[in-house]
């Protein structure tokens, strides 16, 4: 191939483009650029090859107009083409007229690319311009061939990069074609393209009619994110500003209507955009927006009907705002605002007043750069004046708004503030808004109070200060107590202060003890450095612990509980277990709340400990043996027990079965349980360890037996239908006789002195118990997969009934078990329980069930003694 066309390149510019035509481009390129820039300067095809290059584009041109779009068919009588596959879809023949057009324009586009780029321009520009602008005023015509149209756009842009004669008759159709690339395939390298041919707009006549076309591209350049993304797509939407006023008043309309919807990173992009463009343009235009699109950005943001739209267009004009120091930036926003922004502070409509603030705090220190320090001092006394009695505002989300910007604004400019107004801003702060009766605003304060922190020129002041915060600490929203927290975090951090000046440390350890997780974990923060040093050694960690335990034994429990999340090592705390363990079986003079509190500590240091088995194992092993009996019986509290059993079923012990009965009393002991928290903490936990255990069905047959004697006690008393319980065919034939055993019912309950309002009285803490057991999904699924759960549920049905229908007649009847019947119903209807397909579980403990399957029958099946 090479000796082909090295053959003829000696032969003729002529059969040189004949020969080089044939081929395809993608293999020749090489070799054609190897030929072409070995011609010299002297060789007789520098002054042939441009002209005969420019009749073989022309001729290729006119074979490709004289091609029929479509072949001639009749449609009546053609049948559907048959789909082509993927190889060969889209694709002509070789010899077809059109493709073979096609490929001889790219490869002689790609000569006369080649012509121009020549090391030693041995071709004369002036010979080769006919050529290249042959291409270039048909490049329309080539659209559907995106190779060919790139071909020709890349000799154009580099013919204007050149800076040679006649390049802009080479932009018209180039521009367009580049500009409808990168908003189609939305690539970062067309945009790079366009924005190096800025300069060539500026040739066009944007007031002449035929321009619409491109002033549509243009505009949508303004929406497109590449163009807003993009460092020079940027540069460039701004160059467009300075085309044409027209363009200008289209492109600024397009960025308004774009505000309301606009993202963060949009807005923003705007705000650039429009001062890069505000930058480079003079006269009408910079006058256009200023007077026209900044003044209604103003205008629109005092007088924005919602946050949203208010905070979005001054997002927009942060773009000036972040560039006052840029020369007649400051001047021209003091222009714009100045007239409006004052005046809107004092408005009766609580909204605007709200716009205008935050306004006014982006200004901030809004001042005419060119008046004298006089007048700048007038004005700056005039705006904390405003801010003073802005803080006083009848609206909340003004105070708030009003805090937070005063702390911002002493945080940014100490240095240029009167001590004396500084002073008197933050004693107006903490002295009265701390107060305020609005949850908002008492928040603010402490997070504005936090944003002043970050300047430690105001630390001399804020130490004296501060300790008037320390009610916030009792405040009655979490929010603002978890902010309290997060202020004396921050002081932890600050040599100059002492936290505990701050807030007491005895108040700091009843709300560690008492308070919601939020706000315990961030104490336990506080506090680790105090009581459970990680620099120190194990031992001495551990006793600064004991100690807390022994001041607060509550606020030791729930310092342990977070002291795994907050840095504190495995091995730490495992030993800080057995210390604990060994304070309560010691003969140390612990009273009744410190034993209580060492056990749930224990409890809570367990619960983070027992996820890794070596951990577990470990535990396993320290509570086993006596040493479990040893620790129930120095349990004597409600919640120290409850913690007793925490342990056992978190660490799985074997050394369980000791307690397992004491765990069913307390169960089955129930009568005060549905308004008893302390004695429901306990209940959760026993279930707990007989579910770890499995002894969950032994458990809920006994609750079963006291929900049955109860509805048995109901049918008695109320003469209440029992309803049917479905049976086998063949019990119903041996238990003919059932109905005369009804007699003795009365036997049913060892407790024969009991009444039916202690037996109602226990059916409620059962009752308790069962919804509360189908809100754990461990003990739902447990309790709807039991033999035995049609029992408890018909029982329940018969109790619910009887509080319905005699509930304003007894005052002791309560709401709990038609409660704990509809949530079993409904949890037995999600996962598709059908009763009547459980087994018979009673009449497996005895044969004397009624025909009809009766509660009273399966409740005489059971021994209440």
């Amino acid at each position: 191939m090479e000796k082909r066309l090295r053959s003829s390149l000696k032969s003729s510019a002529e059969d040189f483009l004949s020969s080089a035509v044939n081929l395809t481009l993608k293999s020749s390129k090489p070799t054609l650029k190897s030929l072409i820039h070995s011609i010299s300067p002297s060789s007789p095809l520098s002054s042939t090859l441009p002209p005969c290059l420019h009749r073989s584009i022309s001729n290729s041109i006119i074979s490709f107009k004289n091609q029929p779009t479509h072949p001639e068919t009749d449609p009546s009588h053609s049948p559907p083409a048959k789909r082509t596959k993927r190889s060969t879809r889209n694709s002509k023949p070789r010899d077809s007229p059109q493709n073979n057009s096609n490929e001889y324009l790219r490869v002689l586009a790609h000569i006369a690319g080649l012509c121009l780029s020549h090391p030693r321009n041995t071709f004369p520009h002036s010979d080769l311009i006919p050529a290249v602008r042959s291409l270039h005023d048909n490049l329309i015509l080539f659209e559907s061939d995106p190779g060919l149209s790139n071909e020709i756009a890349c000799l154009c842009e580099e013919w204007w990069k050149q800076n040679l004669p006649e390049k802009e008759t080479l932009i018209s159709q180039t521009l367009p074609f580049l500009l409808s690339k990168s908003l189609t395939l939305k690539k970062k390298v067309d945009a790079h393209r366009v924005y190096s041919l800025r300069e060539a707009f500026n040739f066009f006549d944007f007031e002449d009619e035929s321009i619409e076309d491109l002033k549509l591209l243009l505009i949508r350049c303004v929406i497109e994110p590449l163009y807003l993304k993009t460092e020079e797509g940027k540069r460039f939407v701004a160059f467009t500003f300075g085309l044409s006023l027209q363009l200008l008043k289209e492109c600024l309309a397009m960025i308004k209507a774009q505000i309301p919807f606009g993202r963060k990173s949009m807005l923003e992009a705007y705000g650039e955009i429009v001062f890069k463009g505000w930058k480079g343009v003079e006269g009408d235009l910079k006058m256009e927006i200023e007077d026209g699109f900044l003044m209604s950005l103003v205008e629109g943001a005092i007088h924005a009907s919602s946050k949203g739209l208010g905070s979005s267009i001054r997002r927009v004009l942060g773009g000036f705002i972040n560039q006052r120091t840029v020369d007649g930036v400051e001047k021209l926003l003091f222009r714009l605002a100045e007239p409006v922004i004052f005046r809107s502070l004092q408005v009766a409509n609580s909204n605007v007043r709200q716009n205008a603030l935050h306004l006014l705090l982006d200004l901030f220190p809004f001042e005419d750069p060119d008046a004298t320090k006089e007048a700048k001092d007038t004005l700056l006394d005039k705006q904390f004046f405003l801010l003073e009695r802005l803080l006083m505002d009848d609206c909340p989300d003004v105070r708030v708004i009003a805090v937070e910007g005063c702390c911002r604004i002493l945080h940014l400019f100490w240095e240029i503030i009167p001590s004396s107004t500084i002073t008197k801003v933050i004693t107006k702060i903490i002295d009265e808004m701390a107060y305020d009766k609005c949850n908002e605003v008492r928040l603010s304060t402490l997070n504005g109070i936090i944003y002043l922190l970050g300047n430690p020129q105001s630390h001399e002041i804020l130490k004296v200060l501060l300790p008037r915060l320390g009610h916030l600490m009792l405040d009655n929203i979490l929010s603002v107590r978890a902010a309290m927290v997060d202020v004396l975090l921050l002081l932890k951090d600050i040599r100059t202060f002492q936290f505990n000046k701050v807030v007491d440390l005895e108040v700091l350890l009843n709300t560690l003890a008492n308070d919601q997780s939020p706000v315990a974990q961030k104490i336990t923060r506080l506090l680790m450095p105090s009581y459970f040093p990680a620099k120190l050694a194990i031992e001495e960690a551990c006793n600064r612990c004991a100690t807390l335990m022994k001041r607060s034994p509550l606020a030791g429990a729930r310092f342990c509980e977070f002291a795994l999340r907050e840095g504190a090592s495995r091995k730490s705390l495992m030993e800080l277990v057995k210390v604990f363990i060994s304070l309560v079986l010691s003969n140390s003079k612990l009273d009744v709340a410190q034993i209580e509190g060492l056990l749930v500590a224990s409890a809570n240091l367990c619960s983070s400990l027992a996820d890794e088995q070596s951990q577990q194992d470990t535990l396993k092993e320290l509570f086993s043996g006596d040493r479990v009996k040893c620790l129930f019986a120095l349990a004597s509290t409600v919640q120290a027990k409850a913690s007793v059993f925490d342990i056992l079923s978190t660490i799985a012990s074997d050394s369980v079965a000791e307690l397992l009965g004491d765990c069913m009393g307390i169960i089955t002991d129930c009568s005060d349980l549905s308004k008893n928290l302390e004695k429901q903490a306990e209940v959760r936990s026993c279930q707990k360890l007989l579910l770890s255990c499995d002894a969950f069905d032994n458990m809920f047959e006994a609750l079963t037996r006291l929900l049955q004697k109860t509805a048995y006690r109901c049918h008695i008393k109320f003469d209440t239908e029992v309803p049917k319980q479905n049976v086998s065919s063949v019990k119903r034939k041996r238990l003919k006789s059932s109905k005369k055993n009804s007699v003795k019912w009365k036997h049913v309950s060892g407790k024969k002195s009991s009444n039916f309002e202690d037996d109602y009285s226990v059916a409620i803490g059962v009752s308790w118990q069962i919804k509360d057991m189908l809100s754990s999904e461990d003990t739902r699924k447990v309790m709807l997969g039991s033999q035995a759960l049609e029992l408890p549920f018909l029982a329940l049905k018969v109790i619910s009934e009887v509080s319905i229908l005699h509930c304003e007649y007894y005052d002791y009847m309560d709401p709990y078990p038609l409660l704990a019947y509809t949530a079993l119903a409904l949890q037995m209807a999600l996962q598709n329980v059908n009763i009547s397909t459980v087994t018979d579980y009673a009449t497996k403990e005895n044969d004397r069930t009624d025909s009809s399957g009766s509660i009273a029958e399966a409740s005489y099946a059971f021994d209440f003694s």
